[in-house]
């Protein structure tokens, strides 16, 4: 299984970007069409919300792959 990991720069991400952001689609539309074929799931459950939030400690699994959602890093 491959693993990614996605830091946090706010309190959550919404599913969709997530997607982007790791580089799973190219767009935030084509991650909203992923979400709805039913193929994504967050922390075991499958995940049909498009926008849902994503907060730190949650893993988002499309297939094989398994990404964790670190935390933002403390500011100095």
């Amino acid at each position: 299984m491959q693993q990614l990991e996605l830091r946090l720069n706010s309190d959550y991400v919404e599913l969709n970007q997530l997607l982007k952001l790791t580089g799973v689609c190219d767009s935030g539309g084509a991650g909203k069409a992923l979400v709805a074929s039913g193929v994504v799931s967050v922390d075991g459950k499958v995940e049909l919300r498009k926008t849902c939030k994503i907060v730190a400690g949650q893993k988002v699994t499309i297939g094989d792959l398994l990404i964790y959602v670190l935390p933002r890093r403390e500011s100095k």
